[in-house]
């Protein structure tokens, strides 16, 4: 049976320079890779109340959730279950106050980018899969 999940990132942009972060090395997914702030969306929680926690986990930052910049999908096994999920991902546009980010243990390091850099990431195809569409299909 196929799961449908929900998964909200935000792409919080600051003085002209977007966040991305870097998943840990021993990561089960995308290893090494950059990706937009955000995660799961858990059950009966309003997502941008799950955007709004994902980000405070992973990067310290308080956030307010402006617009929707794009939806993407992304499909991939759970490494738990071993089922297939079809996940939905809402990419949100977000604020934030201050660009002093303490990251978790889920990520390496963080960077601040100018749209030109992230450009260059992706077509060196070090953004998740998810992350690259997200950018390519905005405007």
């Amino acid at each position: 049976m196929t799961m449908w999940g929900l998964t909200v990132r935000g792409i919080c942009e600051f003085n002209d320079k977007f966040l991305l972060l870097k998943i840990r090395s021993r990561s089960a997914h995308d290893a090494g890779k950059w990706e937009i702030p955000g995660g799961k969306v858990k059950k009966c929680e309003y997502f941008d109340e799950a955007l709004k926690r994902e980000y405070l986990e992973e990067t310290g930052l308080e956030i307010d959730v402006s617009s929707l910049y794009n939806v993407v999908r992304n499909d991939y096994t759970a490494c738990k279950t071993n089922e297939e999920v079809k996940s939905i991902q809402l990419i949100m546009k977000v604020t934030c106050k201050s660009d002093e980010v303490a990251i978790s243990e889920e990520h390496d390091e963080y960077g601040w980018f100018s749209f030109d850099e992230v450009e260059d990431m992706i077509s060196q195809n070090l953004l998740t899969v998810p992350a690259s569409n997200a950018f390519k299909n905005s405007g």
